[in-house]
């Protein structure tokens, strides 16, 4: 007597929350039996999700995953082609697509297998816009409402009024702190599933068709590369890695993985994409400054990578001193875009010259990007590589990670690898961070077309600042014996090769400048193989040839959130900066532990509302850089990317090229903190941040003490909009005003008076010393 169902959605969507709530419904309003059981991918918000449900009047002792449906539910367009939907579904089922296509159209992205187990098992299938239709009524990329009321139209399991009801009443249960407005779209949302759901008529020929045409094989040079993405991430990716044998996996037996393999990934999960309009764009390159997944970028073309590229490519002549006659265009990978507008939103052209249009209309756009990105050359442009404009020109080594759409994280890690990326080791703390950066079977850090790029490890959640410690004093141990070597080389070898010693002694020359080591230490390389090609066995020479990757200077990053900074990884985190060694430390500060659900963490705020501080959090957040300011060696930071770019692009470079142990700590907007402006306006809600004096930006750089002048500066000025207007933006702090308003009116005060309180210290202490 049981009915299985399976639900196919994509993380953020409300597939999940939309059927927890049908399973209790049905089993709190018939006598059913019920089960259920949700699978997640680790892809954030962007990610597969599939819901397992099943009710019955037998008792359930099924294993949770569903592989034999009465009901399938496609919530996602583009999972249709990418998916093995179908096979699922028994002979008579029920199949419902969320599309805008009528059957012919269906047909088009369907699988020939798939087609003909939908019509040789008379598979009922039924078709309903949900996206347009949120669209429509305000709700975004929020379908679930929509999705849900359809389902249980069809499924018929208990009187459609008295459904209507239950799911009513479920919604304004879940989102009840969200506002009466987000509970009134969502019970618009199940009449619209209700009214507009479609039978589609399914074509006879589809008996019969045609098993479909191989899929070329990909154009990857690299053969372990190319094995690696063929043979295991892609049937991974699919929802197809139970079936692939242990031996598929003898490549990894060391541990790691390839690195780009992210690039292959091309999942097409956005419903909107940016289209670029070169008529209105002044190349100010914000918008791919901003973009969480590196998907939109600058490129600039001679007249020749102009004329050979697809027809598609649009350009603008390019702006800016000795720019000769380059051509400038901004490529957009649609395939790899989550669609969360971040780029068109911060566009400060006065006529956009970006438009979000339907993911589907942009096929060519992606033609281009893959040409610009392949076939178009690196230039060395007159624009500062320290600049917003400049630095957005460089390769970034952190690319189509899975982060949530509209992530406040990813910016700061991106824009990181753009500036060191090539020299880069991060070691990097479990959380969202870990998750986006490294998840089985995939990782967004990439190289070079010489190799180069940031060899990246994730250890424990709570020893990221040590394993960075322990990385950094094995790479330089490892450079120390690389100096000692070229010494030997270029002041003691009486081997017969002038031009090898010259390249050692140039290379000791200059081996702590970025530039200058790594192409002294090229030229170095090529002496010594030179050398051991023509026989010269020198035990010196054949050492530092196997140390030559440390002849470029590098950069040691450790990346984790706040969590992991203010919590249970602040110990090591302390004893880094005590050491005084050169170690960055990024914190990506959310002032929650986003992975893990929710839970307030010690950077969370007076009256925040999360998991652990459902009344709002009583005490004020740690002072963290207050802290690490007080040892007076450490380079410390606050920036806010939508606040001001310069600023977090300065404070970043200045703390890089800083001699000592750096620490910054990046206000990043969440998916948990429930913004009213929606994720694709990440940036805005950061520059709101700072212009309500919630956040203040500021920096301080201990060799300006050593040369007489004030070590700190703040960067932010006085609050000139309104504090608690902020806070009433963000349901993080909004629910409790509904929950417990007199306690957030208490609350509020006290966060908004130690706001006050601690710009005025600040303010205090970017006195000029004279002044002081």
């Amino acid at each position: 007597s049981t009915v299985a169902c399976k639900f196919w959605g994509i993380g953020s969507d409300g597939t999940v929350g939309a059927n927890k709530n049908t399973i209790k419904i049905i089993g709190d309003h018939t006598d059913l039996q019920v089960q259920a059981y949700f699978q997640y991918d680790s892809k954030k918000s962007g990610g597969v999700t599939i819901s397992h449900l099943r009710f019955g009047k037998d008792e359930i002792k099924s294993a949770y995953y569903v592989n034999q449906a009465d009901f399938v539910a496609c919530h996602v367009p583009a999972y249709v082609e990418k998916y093995k939907i179908v096979r699922d579904i028994k002979p008579g089922g029920t199949f419902l697509v969320n599309c805008a296509w009528d059957a012919k159209e269906l047909g088009e992205h369907l699988s020939a297998e798939d087609k003909r187990r939908i019509a040789q098992n008379n598979i009922k299938v039924y078709a309903i816009d949900a996206v347009s239709l949120a669209k429509d009524l305000g709700l975004g990329n929020r379908t679930n409402s929509i999705l849900q009321a359809a389902f249980f139209k069809l499924s018929n399991i208990i009187p459609i009024d008295d459904a209507v009801k239950y799911m009513k009443d479920a919604i304004a249960t879940t989102y009840g702190r969200k506002g009466e407005k987000v509970v009134k779209m969502n019970h618009d949302a199940v009449d619209a599933g209700l009214a507009n759901l479609r039978l589609l008529e399914v074509p006879a020929d589809w008996a019969n068709a045609s098993d479909d045409a191989a899929k070329a094989s990909l154009d990857i040079a690299d053969p372990k590369l190319k094995s690696f993405v063929e043979d295991i991430m892609i049937p991974v990716n699919n929802m197809d890695g139970d079936s692939l044998p242990v031996s598929a996996f003898t490549g990894m037996a060391d541990g790691t993985l390839p690195q780009g393999t992210a690039a292959y990934e091309k999942r097409g999960v956005a419903n909107d994409v940016p289209v670029w309009n070169p008529e209105n764009c002044i190349q100010c390159n914000q918008c791919s400054l901003v973009c969480p997944h590196a998907v939109i970028r600058p490129f600039a073309l001679t007249v020749t990578e102009a004329a050979n590229a697809p027809a598609a490519l649009k350009t603008a002549k390019m702006t800016g001193k000795d720019c000769g006659e380059y051509r400038f265009t901004m490529a957009v990978s649609a395939m790899d875009c989550t669609g969360c507008g971040s780029c068109a939103n911060v566009c400060p052209a006065k006529t956009k010259a970006l438009t979000m249009v339907p993911l589907a209309t942009q096929a060519a756009q992606q033609e281009v990007f893959d040409y610009c990105t392949k076939k178009v050359a690196g230039k060395d442009l007159p624009f500062s590589k320290d600049s917003v404009k400049g630095s957005q020109f460089l390769k970034p080594y952190f690319e189509f990670s899975g982060a949530c759409g509209g992530c406040g994280e990813t910016p700061y890690v991106k824009l990181i690898s753009q500036l060191f990326g090539e020299r880069m080791y991060v070691a990097n703390a479990t959380g969202c961070s870990s998750i986006y950066s490294g998840s089985a079977p995939s990782t967004p850090y990439t190289t070079d077309a010489a190799g180069h790029g940031p060899a990246w490890e994730n250890s424990l959640f709570e020893d990221a600042a040590e394993f960075g410690y322990g990385i950094n004093l094995a790479a330089k141990q490892r450079r120390l014996r690389a100096e000692e070597l070229a010494d030997q080389i270029a002041h003691h070898c009486q081997c017969p090769y002038p031009d090898l010693h010259a390249a050692a002694a140039a290379w000791l020359e200059v081996k702590d400048d970025v530039t200058a080591s790594r192409d002294a230490g090229e030229k170095l390389a090529a002496e010594l193989k030179k050398a051991i090609d023509d026989g010269h066995t020198g035990p010196a020479a054949a050492e530092l040839y196997e140390l030559r990757d440390m002849l470029a200077k590098k950069s040691m990053w450790v990346i984790g959130g706040d969590g992991w900074a203010y919590d249970i990884g602040y110990g090591g985190l302390d004893h880094v900066l005590a050491s005084g060694e050169n170690i960055n430390i990024m914190v990506l500060n959310t002032e929650v532990y986003s992975n893990t659900g929710g839970q307030a963490s010690k950077a969370s705020r007076t009256g925040q509302v999360a998991q652990f501080a459902a009344a709002g959090k009583e005490l004020w957040h740690k002072d963290l850089a207050a802290m690490a300011m007080s040892y007076g060696h450490v380079y410390v930071a606050q920036v806010s990317m939508g606040a001001n770019y310069q600023q977090c692009i300065k404070a970043i470079t200045e703390a890089e090229a800083y001699p000592g142990p750096s620490l910054i700590i990046g206000y990043a907007p969440c998916i948990n903190h429930g913004l009213r402006v929606g994720m694709g306006n990440s940036m805005l809600e950061m520059k709101s941040a700072v212009e309500s004096g919630y956040w203040h930006l500021f920096r301080y750089d201990p060799q300006l003490a050593a040369a007489g002048k004030n070590p700190f500066q703040l960067d932010s000025k006085a609050p000139t909009t309104d504090y608690l207007d902020f806070l009433k933006g963000e349901v993080r702090y909004s629910s409790l005003k509904l929950a417990f308003p007199e306690r957030a009116e208490d609350l509020f005060a006290k966060s908004a008076k130690s706001a006050a309180a601690r710009y005025e210290h600040l303010a205090k202490l970017a006195k000029p010393y004279e002044d002081a």
